[in-house]
């Protein structure tokens, strides 16, 4: 084994996976954001809009699957040298 060398437990293409997850995630999330029903404006029937209550959730349960892929991807860059 090359000690020389650092091993690192990702890989280039799982922190290239990661990020484009966490960007998914953080649009998730974004798409959540809105309009509000407060007493000074009263009922906002905005807060149960398709894109609040089906697409969000979508995205980001898609982001949070992409982490997961991320992080259990086998790496390739990880050879081992018997």
């Amino acid at each position: 084994m090359n000690m020389n060398k650092k091993q690192f437990a990702f890989g280039k293409i799982n922190f290239i996976i990661l990020g484009i997850a966490l960007l998914i995630i953080v649009i998730g999330f974004a798409l959540m954001t809105g309009a509000k029903t407060t007493e000074e404006t009263g009922y906002n029937p905005a807060i149960f809009d398709t894109q609040r209550i089906v697409i969000a959730p979508i995205v980001t349960m898609i982001g949070f699957s992409l982490v997961i892929f991320a992080i259990l991807k086998k790496s390739k860059d990880n050879k081992q040298d018997k």
